[in-house]
């Protein structure tokens, strides 16, 4: 069997421990932040979820739909939340085919440290944007992961793609 390692990956989970250890939440503590903060990451916020690009990214435009409530289980989320979600999830698809025109997706959770969460106290669902040729030899060979975009420079695209999404829902 061969191995791909991802050794960035490693950087994010460590990121954590201590705000884990503290019972803090970096989900929990970004919902604090102004949405127009530098220091905040969020770019859409919803009635019952918000939209954030990850702090570590596999590629530009990471997203992470996350529910308000400090939940861990799919199951303890209520139909409406669900529901708001899904709707969230197709918008941010759509927001980052306006601003990063990827060629794919993947979107996905993972449930539990077993399952791969760096985070798992709180339930959160991923979308990465993907392109012909975004896996090579970087960061398989190199230790190396090549983000093409500044994140505040992301966030700015995406706030305004969201917002004209907004408008077009209402």
């Amino acid at each position: 069997m061969k191995k791909l390692w991802s050794p960035w990956r490693s950087h994010y989970i460590e990121s954590f421990k201590t705000k884990n250890d503290s019972d803090a939440c970096v989900f929990c503590e970004s919902q604090k932040l102004s949405i127009d903060s530098d220091k905040s990451l969020v770019v859409y916020e919803n009635k019952n979820c918000f939209v954030m690009l990850n702090l570590y990214p596999y590629n530009s435009g990471h997203l992470m739909v996350i529910p308000y409530r400090h939940v861990s289980e799919l199951s303890a989320l209520k139909d409406k939340e669900i529901d708001e979600i899904m709707r969230t999830v197709q918008m941010s698809f759509k927001a980052l085919s306006a601003t990063a025109k990827p060629q794919g997706y993947n979107f996905g959770a993972n449930f539990g440290k077993a399952a791969g969460a760096g985070i798992d106290a709180h339930l959160h669902f991923h979308i990465v944007p993907r392109w012909n040729g975004d896996t090579n030899f970087m960061p398989a060979l190199g230790e190396v992961k090549i983000i093409s975009q500044d994140l505040l420079v992301t966030k700015k695209n995406l706030i305004k793609a969201f917002k004209k999404l907004s408008k077009k829902k209402s």
